[in-house]
């Protein structure tokens, strides 16, 4: 590490010109290819994967994607010449649209299926030649505004679909530059400078472009879903910030501790680096767990946060010791300088408000850790009700295209029109035929399906085997736990029972199918998960700190945080618990992909604060050999480092809550709770706590585990101590943030 950091240090120049030239290089390369996200989430082996197999197979160069543009009126009717005149300029302008293939007319051939009973509600569809992935946001917006501004005050256009969400008005283009924003506020209230408030932002976007450009072309060759680079510039955008806050701090503390720039540079890189590389492993680590999952569209969003993450870490050691050899003196206040000047320096890094703090803690450390992980355990309780599935464009924003679709259809068509199943089966013989006949006709006298089409027999390929085809239109809307119940009845009695004599398989496909799919897979799937990710970190904290306590409590405690944030999330989205103060607008059920996504990424993002904070702790051990000195101590020199490095999290992840996709907003309000709970009470409290319990018992180490487990230092190499003649000042070190 320090090798890195002098090398760094004396080639300050080479280094940032790599950089620049590779990060414009990158995203000029990955603008020119493109990418290819999907929105896609069907699961190999399920029922509903097998269901879209059999329709493909009747049309395999069908096109990607068919919208809605629903028609309304609030007096008259939509056959009304007016209506029809403007609904046809409409329709004949979207077919000139460039990736636009078909587009099937409410008027046409005298078919009223798609027009509702009153006559106050119909919609056209509109097929694309392209995936909703492939369609630029431009052109998606485009869409958007087109249908929209065509109605006048006695008829309103509004379109759904894939391609009509992405158009919708988001702050996906925003987010990015609030968080920045929020998170250079708070650096500039830590460092009180311009340049040290610059350096971890310039680190971290230099990260962010490369990383977001690895991350679009490896779309182009492996299954990615459309959240997925959105998702790691939010992990990215937090981690790289922090990162770089830690070491820019542990420079400012040397510096006026007397060392010199270099020295300065290369201590801060041989003991924040090393928490920071450990720190960034960890995460890189818990999110390429789900590659042991086996769930294909998962491989794509755990390796975007990891290849996003690796970039932070590597700019936090490369680029920021050459930008800190560039701007290192002026990251200091003018009276720290003239401090430094005057050889009035300062020995210790520590708060004397976090030291007074762990005083008080180390009174009744058992007592405060009991309270702190009841509290805990109170707040995650939601989480054992969650109801996982997926929510419709009923929970988009009030003022969307897509939300006004939708409240359209059901009131003309009904809730479920919004999402409507489909049974689909290979069929060979007429005794199929007639199976799947009677079985459309039982799921029809469902009390939970308001009406079925007729069944169709479509050619299925080479083999002349058919492929049967019917809708299923819910009495509920696609989130209702109603639709559930029926697709549950669906799947395990009615449909068995029909074709149980001529063995007939019948699959059921569909929004609700699709994500129930998903749910059960990934429940299923979830304590793999949790053990792999748990065991890979335990292994590597036990390397770098040889102890047993640590890495045990350290995953208790990160289970804990994820529990927690896990039932913030369920209070807010689907219980409705303080919607209003977070901008939820409707509730419903959690994503099912949310808990399997969310774990490693907490778990990683806890494991940073836990690698701060206990590389500290363990460094004043080495030096004192005394644990309930060392955990004071420690405490003291990284607590408010630690909580204004959540603090910045807790901005960038809430920033990504404006507005913005559904999903990325459970993410937003999970991690920024998550950081907040676990800065606040689990490294402010339990974690200090525990280990003044334990005392001695955190060091020990069986020879036998000692002699196996390689030994990965953390601590660095000794503090210099301050140059002769100095005045050293007992206390914090002036203008430096703790």
């Amino acid at each position: 590490m320090t090798a890195i950091a002098r090398w760094c240090f004396g080639h300050r120049w080479l280094v940032l010109a790599a950089w620049i030239v590779a990060t414009l290089a990158s995203l000029a390369i990955a603008s020119s290819v493109g990418s290819e996200y999907t929105g896609d989430l069907r699961i190999p082996h399920t029922d509903s994967f097998a269901a879209s197999a059999l329709l493909h197979r009747t049309e395999p160069k069908r096109p990607s994607d068919t919208e809605q543009v629903v028609i309304a009126v609030a007096r008259g009717s939509v056959r009304d010449p007016a209506v029809r005149a403007r609904t046809d300029a409409l329709l004949a302008r979207l077919a000139r649209l460039a990736h636009v293939v078909e587009v099937r007319s409410p008027y046409a051939a005298g078919d009223a299926s798609q027009i509702a009973a009153s006559g106050r509600v119909a919609f056209a569809e509109v097929t694309f030649g392209s995936s909703s992935s492939e369609i630029p946001g431009s052109e998606a917006r485009r869409f958007d505004a087109i249908v929209t501004g065509a109605g006048r005050r006695t008829v309103q256009f509004q379109a759904s679909g894939d391609i009509a969400e992405s158009g919708n008005p988001s702050s996906a283009s925003t987010s990015l530059p609030i968080g920045f924003v929020a998170a250079g506020i708070v650096l500039l209230v830590v460092f009180g400078t311009l340049p040290a408030t610059l350096l971890p932002l310039l680190t971290a976007a230099a990260s962010l472009g490369m990383g977001v450009a690895f991350v679009g072309l490896l779309s182009n060759v492996m299954e990615m879903a459309s959240f997925a680079s959105q998702l790691a510039l939010l992990i990215g955008l937090g981690v790289g910030v922090d990162y770089a806050l830690f070491i820019v701090t542990r420079y400012r503390q040397g510096r006026l501790r007397g060392l010199g720039a270099e020295a300065a540079v290369v201590q801060a890189i041989d003991t924040s680096g090393r928490a920071v590389l450990f720190a960034g492993a960890t995460v890189c680590i818990a999110m390429l767990g789900m590659l042991a999952l086996g769930v294909s569209f998962l491989y794509g969003v755990g390796l975007a946060a990891a290849i996003t993450v690796a970039f932070t870490v590597l700019a936090a050691l490369t680029l920021l010791p050459s930008l800190l050899a560039l701007f290192g003196e002026h990251t200091l206040r003018r009276r720290d300088r003239r401090a430094i000047a005057e050889g009035r320096l300062a020995l210790s890094d520590e708060s004397p408000g976090w030291l007074r703090w762990t005083r008080i803690l180390q009174r009744r450390p058992t007592a405060f850790a009991a309270a702190s992980i009841a509290l805990m355990l109170v707040i995650a309780m939601p989480f054992s009700s969650m109801r996982l599935g997926s929510a419709d464009a009923g929970s988009d924003a009030p003022s969307t295209t897509t939300y006004k679709a939708y409240e359209l259809l059901a009131r003309g068509f009904g809730a479920g029109y919004n999402g409507p199943l489909e049974l689909v089966a290979a069929v060979a013989s007429p005794a199929q035929r007639a199976a799947f006949r009677t079985a459309a006709a039982a799921a029809a006298r469902n009390p939970d399906v308001a009406r079925t089409t007729a069944p169709q027999f479509l050619p299925g390929g080479p083999d002349r085997t058919e492929v049967a085809v019917t809708s299923l239109y819910p009495k509920g809307s696609p989130e209702a736990i109603s639709t559930a119940n029926l697709l549950s009845a669906l799947r395990t009695r009615i449909l068995p029972a029909a074709g149980r004599r001529t063995t007939l398989r019948i699959f059921v496909d569909g929004e609700t199918a699709a994500f129930t799919d998903v749910a059960t897979v990934v429940s299923r799937k979830l304590p793999l998960l949790v053990g792999v990710v748990v065991a890979v970190s335990f292994l590597l904290l036990t390397a770098v700190f040889r102890s047993l306590a640590i890495p045990l409590t350290a995953a208790a405690m990160n289970l804990l945080s994820t529990g927690a944030s896990l039932g913030v999330v369920t209070a807010i989205f689907q219980f409705g618990w303080l919607r209003g103060l977070f901008g939820v607008t409707s509730t419903g059920p959690i994503e099912s992909f949310l808990p399997v996504l969310l774990f490693p990424i907490l778990f990683g993002l806890s494991m940073d604060y836990e690698v701060f904070l206990v590389a500290r702790i363990h460094e004043e051990w080495h030096r004192r050999r005394c644990t309930r000195d060392a955990v004071a101590h420690g405490l003291a020199a990284t607590g408010r480092t630690i909580n204004a490095a959540a603090a910045i999290m807790v901005l960038v992840f809430a920033a990504f809550v404006l507005g913005g996709q559904r999903v990325i907003e459970l993410f937003g309000i999970g991690l920024s709770g998550a950081v907040l709970l676990d800065a606040v009470i689990v490294r402010s409290v339990i974690v200090p706590t525990v280990m003044l319990a334990l005392g001695e018992a955190n060091w020990q180490l069986p020879r036998a585990l000692g002699r196996v487990i390689p030994h990965l230092r953390v601590e660095g190499s000794r503090l210099e101590a301050a140059p002769a003649g100095a005045t050293v000042t007992p206390g914090p070190a002036p203008g430096t943030a703790q």
